[in-house]
């Protein structure tokens, strides 16, 4: 599947956001830029980031030397908790567009949910008006975070990214989402590389001849969910993005929905250490 087909979401906004991404989160600054402008040449056209990742300016300098039009590429970032207040928020995203080096975000996330999330949204839909950016949304809200989204507000949330993986299967949260026309993204698909130590995962992958990556993440896939994989090593960057060729069966998934613990990696949005 390559760069011009790849498959997409129609969010609840009409916007399309493509169902594989490339995250960008611990990525250093000095590995960065290539590791982006490698990710655009195996075929990704969703690079997702925030401005918490202290490597923004290298993302952008990729996505130039990548030779892709700007247009062509789905650009996401978040407003981190330090700047979800007024003129803050409107800050922040100015200075991610500008370390990006590009005129517009197609997606500005709330990168955790707070107390005062939804003036911070208010802020958001200016954006939106302002033109800087296409579309926004929210990342680790609980349904109980939602609540105050949902109910009143005159744009709904296109995205909500949480983590998600077998471990951490979130099926409360994603039929909330589902229910409101909220689309998800799933970060930390590999649960940092702890998937890739679980057996049962591997007998699955052997069963396709495939890897234990591609299990993972084709398990979100077949779920509706959009994932954001991250590598350094560009080989690993085309095997995450070559999932559309096989198709777990009904004993796959429930294999696979059996392995549900609750064990996150990222911290619990109930319990922030911030």
């Amino acid at each position: 599947m390559n760069a011009y087909n790849q498959e997409t979401i129609t969010l609840n906004n009409g916007t399309q956001i493509p169902v594989i991404g490339f995250g960008t989160y611990q990525i250093p600054q000095n590995l960065a830029a290539n590791a982006v402008a490698n990710a655009l040449s195996c075929g990704y056209r969703h690079i997702d980031c925030a401005s918490a990742y202290d490597n923004q300016e290298a993302v952008g300098r990729g996505i130039k030397e990548s030779g892709i039009n700007r247009e062509d590429i789905f650009i996401t970032s978040k407003v981190w908790v330090t700047d979800m207040d007024g003129e803050k928020t409107m800050e922040a995203c100015q200075k991610t567009i500008q370390e990006l080096n590009v005129e517009y975000l197609d997606l500005y996330l709330i990168h955790w949910p707070k107390p005062n999330s939804r003036h911070c949204y208010q802020i958001m839909q200016q954006l939106c008006e302002k033109k800087l950016v296409k579309s926004i949304g929210i990342s680790n809200f609980k349904p109980h975070h939602m609540e105050e989204f949902i109910k009143g507000e005159p744009i709904v949330p296109v995205i909500n990214q949480i983590e998600c993986h077998p471990y951490l299967q979130q099926e409360d949260t994603i039929q909330y989402c589902q229910k409101h026309n909220i689309a998800i993204t799933a970060h930390s698909p590999f649960m940092e590389g702890k998937m890739f130590q679980v057996p049962k995962l591997a007998e699955i992958a052997d069963k396709h001849h495939k890897s234990v990556a591609q299990i993972a993440l084709r398990w979100n896939y077949q779920r509706g969910i959009i994932v954001i994989p991250k590598s350094v090593n560009i080989s690993r960057m085309e095997e995450n993005f070559d999932i559309f060729n096989f198709q777990l069966d009904e004993e796959d998934m429930a294999a696979i929905k059996g392995l549900e613990t609750g064990e996150r990696s990222a911290p619990d949005p109930d319990n922030m250490p911030f």
